[in-house]
């Protein structure tokens, strides 16, 4: 007999930092789902990263078995999820798999920015939301502001909210019992046969590929053999089991069930996230909804710091993949930092992570170009050229016009940093479209921005404008025409493909001018003297110098004449010349490290 009309699934969503991990924590307690002897603090963030940065990057299911106060014991699944905009696409991903979610609005700071953007992630899955008041407990907490923002900005009656607090944990069991009064049993049960969504995999060298599933109908149990829809790729199950929170092996996965598969498939490639697994025997007529491609916003280029650990590069990024659906990557090679891979990104944080993952779990030292975002390229015949290297732009002659992507985007900040925030906007080439006040304290902007502009600093400045007040959420806007140009980087006359960018006209001499300095500083003095020149179309806008090595030539002329000093000098000068002409600058690879990070 099916035991899906006490299951229930369910996610907890909310803003950075309003206590996601730490209430899972607690919900993990007082279900007995982990003793006390083995409960760690962020217990599901299972990342070293996770926990040294103090955020959520993957999503974590974890099964529990809760006995209500009808009498009856619920089988609940729950997942922790990411609160940084960047990974709002593991927020939609666990949101697919789940009907209800808890939304957590920190009692001291209300409702923020990432807070709405999630709640209409849920609204639009048609979920259940349960609000959830975290951190009532806090000196600071303001009930009645965060019970309005709920009503004025979520549109969600203040009486459903739950007065909580993860650090000590009131009101849990009133979650628990909310959770499986408010929130409906698994859907989609009663198709006839059986259908698992893939939601997420990781790769384990000893089993393979380990898909992260959820049952909306049938059973799947080991020793069975599986399907998968969209390849037609047949595989047979070795293992069942479910999360709790460590892998837990068991008979079979019915109705609602959220665990993982472990089957025959060994390659990173032949599973994609969003799939829909059925029975080879007896396969279904449709696949369940998937995802939403992901489009990646910001590229870079990944190379190896020694040219042999490029398979090892290569692999890792093959696992990342498998563990990361945002993530894409392609080969490329570049004249100064040899073979690598040009990689995209939903965002800098994003991009940050992968970049210590691959560090850390698959120990390969790597540098990373400046970042850049894809433009579309209108050129003179109405041909449209798709640019995420600045390499690749086409001839500045054949270019009628260069169009950059946009953001809309959010900004939540306290009322007195107003002004500043409008002239970041403005420095940054943005607009503010909309100005709403939110309480008596705080007010929202609704600005549109080039996403080159924020790439690098925005967030870190919107920070310490507002003093660590200021939230911003975004979303992808559209391509609008800008006068843009390609930057290049010339070391005594050649170009130096790792340096090129796509800037605005504008800004293009000031950018030019910083990093002509930094590469003049860092690039090791030579024996003649080297120009390092920015340059736009063939024309120099800024130019240094790296200074040059000078042997004492006339350390053994004691007194005597000084046309015999001059003499020796000019003859020095002669050899630099011819040295000139035929020596090439070698520039060592810890320079291009130095300048890339000092500019990331």
């Amino acid at each position: 007999m099916s035991s899906a009309p006490l299951t229930r699934n369910f996610c907890i969503i909310a803003h950075v930092d309003h206590g996601k991990t730490t209430l899972s924590d607690r919900l993990l307690e007082f279900t007995s789902t982990v003793s006390m002897r083995q409960m760690t603090d962020q217990h599901l963030d299972a990342m070293d990263l996770e926990k040294e940065r103090g955020i959520t990057i993957k999503m974590h299911p974890v099964a529990m078995s809760y006995p209500a106060k009808d009498g009856k014991i619920y089988k609940l699944h729950l997942t922790d999820t990411p609160g940084h905009v960047d990974f709002s696409y593991e927020v939609s991903r666990t949101l697919a798999a789940c009907e209800g979610a808890l939304l957590l609005i920190d009692a001291a700071q209300g409702v923020e920015a990432q807070t709405v953007a999630n709640a209409h992630l849920a609204f639009a899955q048609g979920l259940k939301v349960i609000p959830v008041i975290n951190k009532i407990d806090l000196p600071s907490a303001n009930l009645e502001l965060c019970i309005k923002q709920l009503e004025d900005i979520l549109t969600i009656p203040g009486e459903e909210a739950i007065l909580a607090s993860g650090k000590s944990g009131i009101g849990i069991q009133d979650i628990l019992e909310a959770v499986v009064t408010r929130i409906p049993p698994p859907r989609w049960t009663d198709y006839p046969t059986t259908r698992l969504l893939v939601f997420d995999s990781k790769y384990d060298a000893y089993r393979g590929v380990i898909s992260h599933v959820r049952v909306f109908s049938g059973f799947m149990k080991a020793g069975e053999m599986m399907m998968c829809m969209s390849t037609g790729q047949r595989s047979e199950v070795k293992e069942v089991g479910v999360f709790r929170p460590g892998m837990e092996k068991t008979t079979l996965l019915g109705p609602g069930d959220v665990g993982y598969i472990v089957s025959n498939i060994k390659s990173t490639d032949e599973i994609k996230i969003g799939d829909t697994i059925t029975h080879a025997n007896k396969p279904a007529a449709d696949m369940l909804p998937g995802y939403k491609e992901v489009r990646p916003m910001v590229y870079c280029g990944l190379y190896p710091l020694e040219s042999n650990d490029y398979e090892k590069l290569k692999v890792a990024l093959g696992k990342l993949r498998l563990n990361d659906s945002a993530l894409i990557y392609a080969a490329e090679t570049s004249v100064a930092l040899g073979f690598g891979f040009r990689c995209g990104f939903l965002g800098l944080l994003h991009m940050e992570v992968v970049q210590e993952r691959i560090r850390r779990e698959y120990d390969v030292d790597i540098i990373s170009t400046f970042p850049s975002v894809v433009y579309q390229v209108k050129k003179h015949g109405g041909e449209i050229v798709v640019v995420d290297n600045p390499v690749d732009l086409p001839d500045p002659a054949s270019i009628m016009e260069i169009s950059e992507p946009t953001i809309k985007a959010s900004i939540h900040i306290p009322n007195e940093f107003m002004g500043d925030i409008l002239s970041l906007v403005m420095e940054k080439r943005g607009t503010c479209d909309h100005t709403a006040t939110l309480d008596a304290t705080r007010v929202m902007l609704d600005c549109t921005l080039p996403l080159n502009e924020i790439l690098m600093d925005f967030n870190d400045r919107l920070k310490s404008i507002t003093r660590g007040y200021g939230s911003m959420d975004y979303e992808f806007g559209d391509y609008v025409v800008s006068d843009l140009v390609k930057m290049e980087i010339w070391v005594n006359g050649d170009p130096v493909d790792a340096f090129a960018g796509i800037v605005h006209r504008s800004k293009a001499e000031t950018q030019g001018r910083k990093l002509c300095e930094k590469l003049a500083e860092i690039i090791p003095s030579q024996m003649f003297k080297i120009a390092v020149q920015a340059a736009i179309g063939g024309k120099v806008i800024a130019r240094d110098n790296v200074r040059e090595m000078r042997k004492d030539v006339t350390a053994k002329c004691y007194g005597g004449d000084i046309s015999r000093k001059r003499k020796l000098l000019d003859k020095q000068k002669e050899g630099k010349k011819k040295m000139k002409l035929i020596g090439k600058v070698s520039i060592p690879p810890d320079a291009f490290i130095q300048v890339l990070k000092s500019n990331t």
